[in-house]
């Protein structure tokens, strides 16, 4: 078969991808085999692929093609996430697009409009994926608003809901004043910010003093109940009791003492507006303070605030501070930095609020999710992460679970008109219910009413690795008892605590199981200059677009060149650059070896015979190497001692050892040889790069149907003879130092030397066949005394020999020892002064003090060598 000069990764790709689903070969059913079970983190439907889920997903391959190739039953079940508060945003914008208002539609409506818009963009990002390779199970393809996904989470809630860990209640809540719903402590974001710090001063009642409070939110003073001070303040001990004006609005409030007042902060006076600040929240609390909510859900002033009514808060802010400044009320304004909260989905800043909200208990879930961490029964790559972990799971809140929109799996809770209300699974059920628990066997659909929340898309996400497989509403059935733990899950160290913990919660509560054993969390993206990838930065290629010029394979290598778990990646696109080199040169490697004709009359030389025994050690040892990696999770590392097996083990040494002369026929036992070798290398590297694996398989032999990598065994360590690696190291630096004294010497590759070696312990190398065919040699021999008129060089202590030849300029090279020597002998007197200094020998730790000793042996030995070199030369 003619092989191309040039490998084109498209038509390979494309070609293969559509080979391997024709085969089924992504498909897993429960049979008899050792599981190997991931669950994709999933991408949320809104989305498209950026480089995060390119390096997240290739690693999640690696290790399913692995898996397969092992032997186990590979089931990688891929499926998106319903996303409510992004993909709301995205339909309300839609309709407003078409002049459509989202409050002139009926809920149904808008859900018709909601599932129209998922259908049209929903599976852009899982058919993206299939560009980079990835073996998902299509068929297992899940959507956490399918109908067994969205049951499960109705079930999940009215189970919690009976074991009294769902209640509902009025919180302080972040609020998202642009998506109009609350969001967990987990989705916001805080932002170091340049603000100013607004000195005010309130007049006391019935007095001429004034109190002066410092505020980073003049506008909240509208919803001001109180002035709070340090109980041991000095300062403001006359004013406890009494009550001061606030400004503007004329309302008196109390001077009341507390010890949460920071002398420190501002005046040492604080102005207090229980609605609007989880602290203030608090004191209002505990001092009995009436709670003012000036905001209404879009971040306008309402009609409680009394003034600005319907303005948005920040243009208020502006306006009040002049109108405070016209009162006389505004004592100064300093610059301040400051802390702000915003929105991970809308980065709107968040808006402290009081709100009628439903909340899941969570310490007491969080108590065994820890545990298992703790014990190592779940275990983290890289460990560090167990710290976070912990961090959190000690300090958890209880987690605010429902969402004031449409788009997502709406709370099971039907409310009667006196305010009571039912938790039930369909409305039929809520009546039923409500007709016994109010005694109202009278009761009409009509007078329940269901919660208009949905719940916090995490809820649904919790239960991933248990309801793609229905092991919630099913808890026994096939799929689940056998998929279940899954083996491995990737994900960012970001979510931790959103969805790594919570899933742990999930999977002891309804599994009494841990939902996986180990977690790999991946790094962030970053660009050559360290910043985080993002659109806005506009530094973040399209993935695409890379693999179009790049192939998958190759930007697979780049991604995985430089992800070590854990660590951020510094993503350089010189890296996939690197990955289709590391193609191309497997490619020409192939030409290379489909192109040698062979003669099955032919012996094998010795020096291919040693090769052979060489290359098939060195496997070993990286096989070897390979495991340990893939064991501790250091998938770079696996892949890097791989990519040095292939391009410098095997292309830059064994084809040149193996490789007949010019036009001249190969034997059949070292092509058979190397044949079976550049196979058993396709098949480490296939779950890096899967498509040019599974292209080279193909052309290096005819196959039968159903011969393919990617069901092929992995090859695993075995037996090696570190005695021949050493041995063939040695050969190695012989081979190099005849390279660097041709070019040193100018004597061309094509001139035949003759090479001696002086008798001694490391005279003999079984390896001198190969150095004699790499060094372009005519024999070599061994000799008790250095012959005249010859070139020295050592490699290690061991001296050679080569003839002068005409072309070498004697005293140019008698120069050059000589600088050596001089060099080396002021090297040695510095390493001897530092041995000689007995307070270094005494105190330097052993292995540094050993480190200079062999120094001063090996500076000794070269001295040597040179002197007699001069010998040689005079």
């Amino acid at each position: 078969m003619e092989i191309p000069s040039k490998y084109n990764p498209a038509t390979t790709e494309d070609k293969w991808y559509s080979y391997w689903l024709e085969k089924n070969y992504f498909h897993s059913e429960p049979d008899e085999r050792e599981p190997y079970t991931i669950v994709i983190p999933p991408p949320n439907v809104t989305g498209v692929l950026h480089m995060g889920h390119m390096l997240n997903n290739t690693l999640q391959d690696v290790l399913v093609r692995r898996a397969r190739m092992q032997g186990k039953n590979a089931c990688w079940v891929p499926g998106t996430d319903h996303a409510s508060i992004a993909t709301e945003a995205k339909v309300v914008n839609k309709l407003k697009q078409e002049d459509i208002d989202k409050d002139d539609l009926s809920r149904e409506e808008f859900m018709r409009h909601a599932w129209e818009w998922k259908e049209k963009h929903g599976g852009i990002i899982l058919e993206q994926l299939k560009k980079l390779g990835a073996s998902c199970d299509w068929e297992r393809t899940r959507f956490t608003m399918d109908e067994a996904l969205y049951e499960s989470v109705i079930d999940t809630f009215i189970d919690l809901y009976e074991k009294g860990l769902i209640y509902r209640g009025v919180r302080m809540v972040n609020w998202d004043p642009q998506a109009q719903t609350a969001v967990s402590d987990e989705e916001v974001i805080h932002k170091e910010l340049q603000s100013k710090l607004y000195y005010l001063r309130y007049r006391v009642e019935g007095e001429e003093d004034f109190l002066t409070i410092a505020t980073t939110r003049p506008e909240t003073i509208l919803g001001d109940t109180a002035v709070c001070v340090h109980p041991e303040d000095e300062r403001f001990k006359d004013f406890v009791g009494k009550k001061v004006i606030v400004p503007l609005v004329n309302r008196p409030v109390p001077v009341i003492a507390d010890e949460y007042v920071d002398r420190e902060f501002g005046t040492g006076a604080l102005k207090i507006t229980p609605a609007h600040d989880i602290h203030d929240y608090e004191i209002g609390i505990k001092h009995h303070l009436e709670s003012i909510d000036i905001f209404n859900d879009d971040g306008t002033l309402n009609e409680r605030a009394q003034l600005y009514t319907g303005k948005d808060r920040f243009a208020v802010r502006e306006e009040i501070v002049a109108d405070l400044k016209a009162a006389d009320n505004l004592v100064k304004v300093e610059d301040y930095v400051n802390s702000v909260g915003f929105s991970e989905r809308t980065d709107a800043v968040i808006e402290p609020k009081l709100s009628m909200q439903w909340f899941l208990k969570m310490k007491e879930m969080a108590r065994p999710a820890l545990e298992v961490v703790e014990k190592n029964e779940i275990k983290f790559h890289p460990a560090k992460f167990k710290n976070t972990y912990r961090h959190w799971m000690e300090n958890v809140r209880d987690w605010n679970i429902s969402r004031q929109l449409w788009w997502g799996q709406r709370i099971p809770v039907y409310y009667h008109s006196n305010g009571e209300f039912v938790v039930a699974k369909t409305a039929e059920e809520a009546l039923e219910k409500a007709r016994k628990q109010f005694n109202q066997p009278d009761l009409q659909p009509s007078d329940l009413k269901q919660d208009e929340d949905v719940m916090d898309t995490w809820f649904s996400s919790w239960l991933w690795p248990i309801s793609v497989f229905d092991g919630i509403r099913f808890p026994e059935n096939e799929e689940i008892k056998y998929y279940y733990p899954t083996n491995d899950l990737v994900t960012g160290p970001d979510i931790i605590f959103f969805w790594v913990a919570r899933m742990v919660m999930a999977g002891l509560e309804y599994r009494k199981e841990i939902p996986f054993k180990n977690v790999y969390f991946t790094g962030i993206v970053r660009d050559k200059i360290g910043r985080k990838m993002s659109k806005t930065l506009g530094n973040s290629p399209d993935p695409l677009a890379l693999i179009k010029k790049h192939g998958a394979d190759g930007v697979r290598v780049g991604m995985l060149l430089t992800a070590p778990a854990g660590n951020d990646l510094p993503f350089d696109e010189g890296l996939c650059e690197q990955g289709r080199n590391f193609s191309n040169k497997i490619w020409n490697a192939l030409r290379l070896v489909k192109g040698w004709e062979v003669d099955a009359s032919l012996e094998a030389p010795e020096h291919s015979k040693l090769a052979i025994s060489w290359f098939e050690d060195k496997m070993g040892e990286t096989i070897a190497a390979i495991e340990k990696n893939f064991i501790h999770y250091r998938i770079s590392d696996a892949l890097m001692a791989t990519y040095k097996l292939i391009w410098d083990d095997f292309c830059s040494w064994y084809l040149e050892m193996v490789k007949p002369a010019y036009q001249q026929p190969i034997d059949a036992f070292t092509l058979e040889k190397t044949l079976g070798l550049f196979e058993k290398l396709m098949k480490i590297l296939h779950p890096f790069m899967p498509f040019i694996t599974e292209e080279i398989w193909h052309l290096l032999r005819d196959r039968d149907t159903g011969d393919d990598i990617i069901v092929a065994s992995m090859p695993v360590a075995g037996d090696f003879d570190r005695k021949n690696l050493k041995a063939f190291e040695r050969a190695e630096q012989i081979i190099i130092a005849i390279r660097n004294l041709r070019k040193e010497k100018n004597i061309a590759f094509k001139e035949k030397l003759k090479l001696t070696v002086k008798a001694g312990e490391n005279s003999n190398c079984k390896f001198y066949p190969v150095v004699i065919k790499l060094g372009n040699l005519s024999d070599v021999e061994i000799v008790s005394e250095r012959p005249d008129g010859v070139i020295v060089f050592t490699v290690g202590s061991q001296e050679f020999y080569v003839p002068l030849s005409e072309s070498v300029d004697v005293v140019a090279e008698i120069k050059k020892i000589e600088d050596e020597l001089k060099y080396t002998n002021g090297f040695l007197k510095s390493v001897q002064k530092k041995l000689s200094n007995e307070r270094f020998v005494n105190n330097a730790p052993a292995t540094v003090v050993k480190k200079e000793q062999q120094k001063q042996a090996d500076a000794e030995a070269r001295i040597k060598v040179l002197e007699e070199q001069l010998k040689g030369l005079k």
